[in-house]
């Protein structure tokens, strides 16, 4: 059986400064926000927010100065990622294109194409979302039948994709396409390109989902046409970049974090003397975000260090999402007894939402069954 590594993190000294001052920020640009806005954490939409985030200088850290970064490591990225979520901030604006598709240009466009997109990332003007499911593929993106047909000065591009997150208020998709006919490998012929959403032939209808709230969306391509220079990478080797791209996507805290919230609320809602079915529950939850962290910092120290953490990372999103979605059943379970009436219905409204939100929380990057398949293969068990 193959290893993997999960290893302390020595932060750098500078750390205790940024996070403070990422904390003073975040206290005063979130004074005026309610406990269910803080719950929707990483899905909260607010581009003024973002905006204002990146005169921080605190979207795309890790890049070079002359593309809008700070040339931070991924250990200072992460310190404000952590805050971010903790404090329940509306980050959704930039989230994407912050967290994998501006690496992704980086690793794989042209200086052009860099300098096109980056600065305007760095500046929280542009938002990107992210091209992979289809309708009647679920899990299966090999099986996608979404094309681009090679043309004069480059492609055009036919097809759907389904389950975008913020398609209908993003700017950009990064989309994995089938360049030529499935052979014998269906991993073979695919290809990503970068897609401008506001391109004659592309439409987009918003998914209202079970809250009510349109966070997916479904797009439609006719006929849409993109330059050769928005081939992201080789043709052909879509299939390794997304790969190397879900794992940025599997690695940050947000894998943990999202029901955060509402471990907050129950702290604030409890007496001090709480029963003892109430104090094991609290300690257990405490010591589970506590070795997720320390799982998700090990990640995020691996990538520092320049290596791929993507068996760690895709274990730290199956655990995180598990934890995810049994938080808010047991502090369903735990309502009344040491838990008095919400008098401001802080925690009621803060629950209410994580209940409805935390079924998706085992599907978004890669569902339940994917992971521990990517899991066992990485161990060596298939």
């Amino acid at each position: 059986m193959k290893s993997f590594e999960f290893t302390p993190v020595n932060m750098p000294d500078d750390v205790p400064k940024l996070r403070a001052n990422v904390r003073k920020f975040l206290a005063k640009e979130l004074a005026h926000k309610q406990a269910p806005d803080k719950a929707k954490s990483w899905s909260g939409f607010d581009a003024e927010f973002s905006q204002k985030l990146a005169e921080q200088g605190w979207i795309g850290m890790m890049w070079p100065h002359e593309l809008g970064g700070s040339e931070a490591t991924a250990l200072h990225r992460y310190v404000v990622i952590e805050e971010l979520l903790a404090a329940g901030a509306p980050v959704a604006a930039h989230w994407i294109a912050d967290r994998q598709s501006g690496a992704h240009i980086m690793r794989y466009a042209s200086d052009e194409v860099q300098k096109r997109f980056l600065p305007a990332i760095a500046d929280g003007e542009m938002y990107f979302c992210i091209g992979m499911s289809e309708p009647n593929s679920g899990s299966d993106l090999a099986s996608i039948k979404t094309k681009a047909d090679r043309v004069d000065g480059g492609w055009v591009i036919n097809g759907s994709k389904i389950w975008t997150t913020y398609a209908h208020r993003s700017h950009m998709m990064i989309a994995l396409v089938r360049t030529t006919p499935e052979g014998e490998s269906r991993h073979a012929g695919l290809s990503q390109f970068i897609i401008d959403l506001s391109a004659e032939g592309v439409r987009i209808k918003p998914i209202i989902d079970h809250q009510g709230e349109e966070h997916f969306g479904e797009i439609f391509f006719d006929n849409v046409f993109v330059t050769d220079e928005m081939l992201l990478g080789k043709e052909g080797d879509g299939w390794a970049q997304v790969n190397s791209e879900l794992a940025l996507e599997r690695s940050g805290p947000e894998r943990y974090l999202s029901s955060y919230r509402l471990f907050e609320e129950l702290l604030g809602s409890l007496e001090e003397n709480c029963d003892d079915i109430t104090t094991a529950t609290v300690g257990e939850i405490a010591a589970d975000l506590w070795t997720l962290r320390q799982m998700s910092l090990s990640v995020a120290g691996q990538l520092a260090d320049g290596k791929d953490p993507s068996l760690e990372a895709s274990m730290v999103k199956d655990l995180g999402a598990c934890f995810e979605q049994t938080l808010p059943n047991l502090v369903q379970a735990q309502l009344g007894g040491s838990i008095p009436l919400d008098r401001a219905n802080n925690l009621n409204e803060t629950l209410s939402y994580i209940l409805k939100a935390s079924p998706a929380f085992s599907l978004r990057g890669g569902t339940r069954e994917i992971l521990r398949t990517i899991i066992a293969r990485g161990l060596g068990l298939t």
